[in-house]
């Protein structure tokens, strides 16, 4: 397999970051030493639980690839990018661009590079980010999933393989998830990013989305956990302290802990419903509610602090934009009189559409803060449809749990039980 290009292992940040070697005119090699090591524990400590994907990894030139082909798909939107409103072709837009030794699809190009936009994301960034020349990272994790996560070095993004069937199920729903998100731009509901395949020289096409980080930045995060709202196979035995395997929680190692919101308590709740009524819509389960705690500090405490760049990173996108997605590809699934009232409104109601006042933080969408802790929190994992398979294996598991509280049951009773979650666990 050949490499697409060059593709450097760097730890941590750029190279002025890093400490150089000893001579006689910096001092003694002590001291040099001292400070060398002093930078390889500050970036070791950052990387707790995830590991560098360099050039001995079993997926080091295929992340190389895609850092390539990523750099050139991104490469067109910032070439051409667009401030019109989304057509329907844009939903069906696929864009292949052949490297040396593979190839890589972009599906759906243009939505996604409006969504970024809406999220207030510069495209340089997200190229910068994806295709850097630092490595990406990949999890040590108690995760059962047989997917790949890979991150980041800036842990901003993920990237997650996914089967075909997923991919097609997102594209079908793209454009209900653009409206939703447009409807509520303080969606907790995971943001996706992109959605690619690489097709490998005699090798099976994998195929990829990318995500924000729900977790971001995740250097002073104490706890995690993976939320579903039920009991069933739902515990994880806790890791030692000076483990480096990040542990996900799940709902029976929540008891006895609460979400702390005060005031933005009616809001969480609220924003909750109308998510989870959205993926009930869609006929699907199995998603997860993902909450992770972060002490704050003193200075964090502070309500009123940069009010003004608050207010500023709450209205943007907002503003006239309640839906961007159009109305023939719309129709399929929102009632007609819905369109029109949303075409012929002028003003966006900010507490209609349940926008709060977001911190002033990186990853103000999925930070909350309550009187002592920061909360991340997001929904993910909504692939899963209640089809046959799925209502077979709901009567299977009645009978093997009778009377408990397990994963699968039907969409409408998966939304209230984990909404139930949220109200009795918060205060």
């Amino acid at each position: 397999m050949k490499r697409s290009g060059p593709c450097v292992c760097i730890l941590g940040g750029s190279s002025e970051d890093r400490p150089s070697l000893p001579t006689s005119s910096q001092g003694s090699q002590g001291d040099s030493l001292f400070q060398r090591l002093l930078w390889h524990l500050r970036e070791k400590w950052k990387l707790l639980g995830l590991f560098e994907i360099n050039s001995e990894h079993e997926h080091y030139e295929l992340l190389c690839m895609i850092k390539a082909g990523l750099r050139d798909a991104i490469q067109v939107s910032v070439d051409h990018l667009s401030r019109q409103p989304l057509k329907e072709e844009d939903y069906a837009s696929v864009m292949t661009q052949p490297h040396e030794g593979f190839e890589l699809t972009t599906m759906a190009g243009p939505v996604f590079a409006h969504f970024r936009r809406f999220l207030g994301l510069e495209e340089k960034d997200y190229q910068n980010s994806l295709s850097s020349s630092h490595c990406f990272l990949q999890f040590i994790s108690n995760s059962k999933s047989k997917a790949n996560f890979f991150l980041t070095n800036d842990k901003r993004f993920f990237l997650k393989t996914q089967e075909k069937w997923e991919i097609q199920f997102l594209l079908s729903k793209l454009a209900l998830y653009i409206h939703h998100l447009h409807e509520y731009p303080h969606s907790l509901l995971v943001k996706f990013l992109g959605i690619h395949s690489i097709k490998v020289a005699r090798e099976k096409k994998k195929y990829f989305i990318i995500m924000q980080s729900i977790f971001y930045p995740d250097n002073r995060i104490t706890e995690r956990y993976d939320i579903k709202g039920c009991r069933v196979s739902r515990w994880t035995e806790p890791l030692p302290e000076d483990s480096h395997i990040i542990t996900v929680l799940k709902d029976l190692n929540f008891e006895g802990h609460t979400i702390s919101l005060g005031s933005q308590r009616n809001w969480f709740i609220k924003q909750m419903e109308l998510d989870t009524t959205f993926l009930r819509n869609l006929n699907v389960l199995d998603y997860s509610l993902l909450v992770a705690f972060q002490k704050l500090h003193l200075d964090e405490k502070q309500p009123n602090k940069n009010i003004m760049s608050r207010i500023a990173k709450s209205v943007h996108g907002a503003w006239g934009e309640a839906s961007s997605v159009p109305s023939d590809r719309l129709s399929r699934y929102v009632k007609k009189s819905t369109i029109s009232s949303l075409r012929r409104s002028k003003a966006y109601n900010l507490a209609a559409h349940n926008c709060r006042l977001l911190p002033d933080v990186l990853n103000a969408l999925h930070t909350l803060d309550g009187p002592e802790h920061r909360y991340f929190i997001g929904i993910i994992d909504f692939f899963t449809v209640y089809n046959l398979r799925k209502r077979i294996e709901f009567l299977w598991k009645s009978l093997l749990h009778p009377g408990g509280s397990f994963s699968t049951v039907n969409p409408t009773r998966y939304a209230s039980r984990l909404c139930q979650w949220v109200e009795t666990h918060t205060v």
